[in-house]
């Protein structure tokens, strides 16, 4: 009796752990953000590797989508805050503020439904992008202003807007077409802000 009680109490402890353990992942997946804390977000890192088959039902190109998309988002979120403290123009500057408030909260909501789905996120924006970042960071005053405007406000908006515009075609998810409906006509809007300042004028 005495030897089935300690085997039952091992198992028990053991449980626990494991239970403590699987807390612990799920609030690590669930608490990465590619807004909240931009600069260094690290998204959903080894998400795949959780014993689920939820990610197989993640069709491909929904999956191609949210990784790009979710790139995408960091690179504004992290070029906009740098624009927001450096740009000289009061215009730049709101415009920039605007991009982090807007790109954040859509981040927050993409990866909520990445990591519902346990989809595995990029920790950083692709290397071409945060060659870009750096780039521009050399760049001050005027010159900073008019770069920031074309190639995020203008180029990168445009380059996101056929991205949506793609996946709402293409995406399978009822969620993520749902977010890309809401998220699409804001981006139109950022390029159309981007549009009437006159940096964007050559």
């Amino acid at each position: 009796m005495k030897k089935q009680t300690s085997i039952l109490a091992a198992l028990v402890a053991a449980g626990l752990s494991f239970g403590a353990a699987q807390a612990q992942t799920t609030s690590a997946g669930s608490s990465a953000t590619g807004g909240q804390a931009a600069p260094m977000a690290q998204p959903g890192t080894g998400t795949r590797n959780v014993p689920t088959g939820k990610d197989d039902k993640v069709a491909r190109g929904d999956r191609k989508f949210i990784e790009e998309a979710v790139g995408s988002g960091m690179f504004e979120v992290q070029v906009s805050q740098l624009a927001a403290s450096k740009a000289t123009d009061a215009g730049v500057k709101s415009y920039a503020s605007m991009l982090v408030d807007h790109h954040t909260a859509a981040n927050n909501e993409l990866v909520k439904i990445a990591n519902a789905r346990k989809v595995e996120l990029p920790a950083a924006p692709p290397r071409g992008l945060r060659k870009d970042i750096e780039k521009l960071g050399k760049k001050n005053g005027a010159e900073f202003d008019r770069e920031f405007v074309r190639e995020v406000g203008i180029k990168a908006h445009e380059k996101d807007i056929k991205l949506f515009e793609k996946a709402g075609k293409d995406v399978k998810d009822a969620e993520l077409k749902a977010f890309v409906d809401k998220t699409l006509p804001q981006l139109r809007e950022h390029l159309a802000a981007a549009q009437k300042l006159p940096q964007a004028k050559k």
